[in-house]
């Protein structure tokens, strides 16, 4: 995650995104140690991103 941003700098609707996100995460998680988790690791990332130039004023 970027160090710079907290929760409260994403939209609302990143927030629901980030949440669902994690959910399925651990859900996958829960089936095993051999389950590829990085698809859902790199859409968050990207949010993360976007929030992170949002805030410093980049794009």
């Amino acid at each position: 995650m970027v160090d710079d941003i907290r929760f409260s700098d994403f939209t609302g609707g990143e927030k629901v995104r980030l949440v669902a996100l994690h959910v399925r995460m651990a859900k996958r998680g829960m089936a095993g140690p051999g389950v590829d988790i990085s698809d859902l690791q790199r859409r968050v990332e990207r949010i993360e991103k976007a929030a992170g130039r949002r805030k410093n004023g980049k794009k």
